[in-house]
C-alpha cells in the first residue's frame, strides 16, 4: 500500500498567494479607475489584460503544490519583468523632468487613484516575493512533487 503525505503550506506562502492576489487585485483596480477616463483602454487591450489576470492567478494559486518552478515563475515573470512594465513608465517620466511634487499638487482624482493602486501593486509584488523567498518557505519548495 503506497502512502501519499502531503505537506503542510507554511504560513508564509499562504501570505504570499494573498499577497499576490492583492496584486493582481490592485491591477483589476487601476484598470476599471482607466475605464472611467477619456483615453481609457481599448475593448481589445482590456481583454488581454484580464487574460493575463486569469493566467496570473491560476500560477499564484498553483504555489501552493509546493512546485519550485512554480515560484519562479512568478519570480521572473512577475518580480522581474511585471515590475519593469509598473515603474518603466514613472521612471522615465522622472528621468525626463518629471516633478514629482508637481505632478501630486496638480494631479485629478482618478489619476491620483492609479497612482495609489499602482504604488500598492509594486508594494505587493515586493513583499509576495519576500515571503516566497522567506527561510520558512524555503523547504516547502524543496523537492516537492509535480502538481
Amino acid at each position: 500500500m503506497t502512502t501519499i503525505t502531503r505537506k503542510t503550506v507554511p504560513a508564509t506562502v499562504n501570505l504570499a498567494v494573498l499577497t499576490w492576489l492583492f496584486a493582481v487585485a490592485a491591477g483589476v483596480g487601476e484598470a476599471v479607475v482607466r475605464m472611467q477616463l477619456p483615453d481609457a483602454p481599448t475593448l481589445d487591450a482590456l481583454a488581454m489584460r484580464f487574460g493575463i489576470y486569469a493566467v496570473v492567478v491560476a500560477i499564484v494559486l498553483a504555489l501552493r503544490t509546493g512546485y519550485n518552478p512554480v515560484r519562479w515563475t512568478l519570480a521572473i515573470g512577475l518580480g522581474v519583468v511585471g515590475t519593469l512594465s509598473l515603474i518603466l513608465e514613472p521612471i522615465t517620466w522622472w528621468l525626463a523632468g518629471g516633478s514629482p511634487v508637481e505632478f501630486l499638487a496638480t494631479a485629478d482624482g482618478p489619476t491620483l487613484a492609479i497612482t495609489a493602486l499602482r504604488a500598492l501593486h509594486v508594494l505587493a509584488v515586493f513583499t509576495a516575493l519576500a515571503l516566497m523567498f522567506h527561510p520558512r518557505s524555503a523547504p516547502f519548495f524543496r523537492k516537492a512533487p509535480r502538481p
